[in-house]
């Protein structure tokens, strides 16, 4: 049984280069004959800026997007990294959630200017820790990613060595994909 992987867009922006890169990441892990790949675009996903009381009924679009994650077997979270974090939408689409994170492996893609998202990454890690969930160690870090598109304006180009660092990423993420799934059905998760 395949392994289902979704891909998160966390920017918003305009002009964002988010579904660039989540683009090409999807790409390389549909190469896999072991993943499906779901795309989730938090642009479109329109969940609510302002988190209810418990007490208050879900909005629907919280309830459209919770069984795509909840059968999710691992993320992969696509993040800029703005003024040296992860952009508030990533964030308001990780606290609407709790259980569909749980003992799940995440890997982060991050992008940005010299660091290439490592201060995002960083935060993201210990986010994911306490929503349970297991960020592997590989990081995918894009740094000043505007200068890896090729003169054809394909990204990215040519012996940039991403596609080498999705792969080891990728193997990463199944080994604790296919790890974490067998040991959610011996035993499920209790937090």
């Amino acid at each position: 049984m395949n392994l289902r992987l979704a891909v998160i867009i966390g920017s918003t922006r305009r002009g964002r280069f988010g579904p660039t890169v989540a683009g090409w990441f999807a790409q390389q892990a549909a190469k896999r004959a072991d993943l499906d790949v779901d795309v989730v675009d938090l642009a479109t996903a329109n969940l609510p800026q302002t988190l209810p009381d418990t007490d208050e009924p879900t909005p629907a679009t919280v309830a459209v997007l919770a069984p795509r994650l909840a059968a999710a077997d691992a993320f992969a979270v696509v993040t800029p990294e703005y003024n040296s974090s992860f952009p508030a939408p990533l964030k308001t689409a990780l606290d609407w959630y709790y259980e569909e994170w749980h003992a799940k492996p995440v890997a982060i893609v991050a992008y940005g200017r010299e660091t290439g998202g490592l201060y995002a990454a960083a935060q993201l890690r210990q986010v994911f820790t306490e929503l349970q969930a297991v960020a592997i160690r590989n990081t995918i870090t894009l740094p000043c990613y505007w200068e890896q598109f090729a003169a054809d304006g394909s990204w990215p180009r040519p012996g940039s060595g991403y596609d080498a660092t999705a792969k080891n990423t990728l193997d990463q993420l199944v080994w604790w994909a296919h790890a974490l799934r067998a040991a959610r059905i011996r035993q499920p998760y209790q937090p």
